[in-house]
């Protein structure tokens, strides 16, 4: 930095009150503070007066771009030493922690570790105390006590790098169907959500297992139930199930549980040309649509009563002929709408004339009819919706259903 040689105090002053829109920096810590030496020098700063000290400061913060408490800093220093040069004799000291494993040391944890191929932390630890306190090797004396987790600090250590020959951390299994992310079905039907509801054991014996398929635009909603939740049960429910959705499958989503996410269940999706979708870790809500159907409708209707997997065929029958035909035609169902207020927070809310039945829904869609499977048209299902009224088939639901529990429960 260079500046006039001879500037006196109302100079700099003059320059002050003309420089307000200038900016200015220094380029190198040394060239800066050896300029502010030399200013401080020639204006012999000790016996200037208070106001020509407030000037020369000013003066310093607008050519340097220190701020205040720098310059001050800075000033004292110089007022101090009587220059801003480096000290070179006194070196800086940092403050250690004190070293406790040394280079041996850390050699021989990665000679552990490439012996038995990197155990977890607890299990090593478990073998230095051993090589120490039960086979007497005197070298291990220094990490027969090291600490779980400081282990795992020695074993990210460049030392132990270099001589450690396998060094992973633990990767979790990963299975390679279905795509992990939220069903986005932007109110188009054919995005499904699935889910089981087990219905109890009792001494030993599973109880029947409840299949729940219910659509996130239309909440259309089939459910089925099975002796047990094994390949050979859920293959031949599903392609059921999915056959009585009156439009076209576009998406099934399900949470990581094994009874979708296998071989068998993604063969028979990718023969449909089905894209299969998993929940992702910690959004509890990808698939909660078919959570709360499982507590609205299944438990409601079905209680958390044991019932053995051995009638599963009787509860079955009951959901094909009855109950499926009351869930998608007779019992209305509430479609959220969404607004944001003045934060910017989504506040959902449920309109009274929201509230209809899956099949007014599907009807109700912008050109519906293109979402009909080619065998379907609405006239066919309106002799279904409209047979009777909502009431009638209720209470016919009902007596069917106290007939199927009657006989689900005996023998119990």
């Amino acid at each position: 930095m260079t500046t006039k040689a001879q500037q006196s105090a109302s100079e700099i002053k003059e320059f002050l009150e003309n420089a307000d829109c200038l900016k200015f920096e220094s380029v190198s810590k040394d060239d800066r503070n050896d300029w502010i030496e030399e200013l401080l020098i020639r204006h012999v700063y000790k016996k200037c007066g208070r106001a020509d000290k407030g000037v020369l400061k000013r003066y310093i913060i607008k050519m340097t771009g220190l701020s205040l408490a720098q310059t001050t800093r800075l000033i004292s220093e110089y007022l101090k030493r009587g220059t801003l040069k480096k000290d070179k004799s006194v070196e800086s000291k940092r403050n250690c922690f004190e070293k406790i494993y040394t280079r041996q040391d850390i050699a021989l944890l990665a000679k552990v570790d490439n012996a038995h191929q990197c155990l977890s932390g607890p299990a090593t630890v478990k073998i230095l105390a051993s090589e120490h306190e039960v086979f007497g090797k005197n070298e291990y004396a220094n990490l027969k006590n090291v600490s779980v987790s400081h282990l795992y600090r020695l074993r990210g250590s460049s030392p132990y790098r270099e001589k450690v020959k396998i060094f992973s951390k633990t990767r979790p299994t990963k299975a390679p169907i279905g795509e992990r992310r939220k069903p986005e079905p932007n109110g188009q039907p054919g995005y499904l959500c699935v889910d089981t509801v087990h219905q109890g054991d009792k001494l030993g014996e599973k109880g029947v297992y409840h299949i729940n398929i219910v659509d996130m635009a239309t909440q259309y909603e089939f459910i089925g139930a099975v002796e047990a939740i094994s390949e050979m049960y859920m293959e031949k429910m599903l392609i059921e199930l999915l056959e009585k959705f009156p439009f076209a499958i576009i998406e099934f989503h399900s949470d990581n549980g094994s009874e979708f996410i296998n071989r068998v269940i993604a063969k028979l999706l990718n023969k449909l040309l089905i894209k299969q979708t998993k929940s992702r870790p910690r959004h509890s809500n990808d698939n909660g649509l078919a959570e709360a159907k499982n507590g609205a409708v299944v438990r409601k209707h079905l209680g958390y009563i044991h019932i053995p997997k051995g009638k599963a065929n009787i509860i079955n029958d009951f959901y094909q002929n009855i109950f499926n035909d009351y869930l998608n035609y007779h019992r209305p169902c509430a479609f959220a709408r969404i607004k944001t207020d003045k934060k910017g927070k989504e506040i959902r809310y449920y309109p009274k004339e929201d509230y209809l039945r899956p099949y007014e829904k599907l009807k109700s869609l912008p050109s519906a009819g293109q979402y009909l499977k080619p065998e379907i048209t609405f006239a066919k299902l309106d002799k279904i919706a409209y047979a009777m009224s909502d009431t009638d088939y209720a209470e016919f639901m009902q007596k069917e259903k106290s007939k199927m529990l009657k006989n689900s429960l005996t023998d119990i």
